[in-house]
């Protein structure tokens, strides 16, 4: 049997604790269901986060750096239309292929509203540095204008609750949603 490093354990953490906020949000998921689905203590998981808002700070950080190295990665070299599609075509691809990636966005949000309910900053923070982080990765390929970066992320949100939802592809909500019209809708915003 190979052991594992503790670099490798921690990212084997992050990956179970990512799949487990994802399906059962911040506070409807324990660290004993993290633990065991990693096959370590919790004790053992606390010693590699010292809290599960660290441990869930952690993942909403992993899920933003994924998100602006896809948007990155799809944008380069690419302005206005090219970039539009090319960096809406690598998103599609994230929430399909990974579907913890879209539930995960979708937690933080609602983790967010929950902590800042309860007078608790730190979570909005962090997701709110993030989405800003996507934001400016964003802004420039898609041409600096706030109109077509509002308009394309406001696409990015529909999309992400209409997934969420479970409408299928073929359902009338998408017709709008098709590359031709994102790309008209960001060229009409003023």
């Amino acid at each position: 049997m190979v052991r594992m490093s503790a670099e490798e354990r921690r990212e084997s953490v992050i990956r179970a604790a990512t799949a487990e906020f994802a399906r059962g949000g911040y506070f409807g998921t324990s660290t004993e269901a993290i633990a065991k689905r990693v096959g370590v203590s919790q004790p053992y998981l606390f010693r590699l986060f010292p809290s599960k808002k660290a441990l869930f700070l952690e993942v909403v950080q992993r899920c933003m750096d994924d998100l602006v190295r896809v948007f990155e990665e799809a944008g380069e070299g690419l302005e206005g239309e090219e970039a539009v599609h090319a960096i809406g075509d690598a998103y599609t691809r994230v929430i399909s292929e990974r579907p913890e990636q879209l539930l995960m966005q979708m937690q933080m949000y609602v983790a967010v509203a929950s902590a800042e309910q309860a007078g608790d900053r730190e979570l909005g923070e962090a997701v709110r540095a993030g989405w800003m982080r996507l934001w400016d990765t964003v802004h420039g390929p898609l041409g600096a204008e706030v109109g077509g970066t509002t308009t394309f992320m406001a696409y990015g949100m529909l999309i992400n609750c209409l997934v969420a939802m479970g409408f299928p592809a073929d359902h009338r909500v998408w017709e709008g949603l098709s590359p031709q019209a994102l790309a008209e809708g960001s060229e009409r915003t003023p």
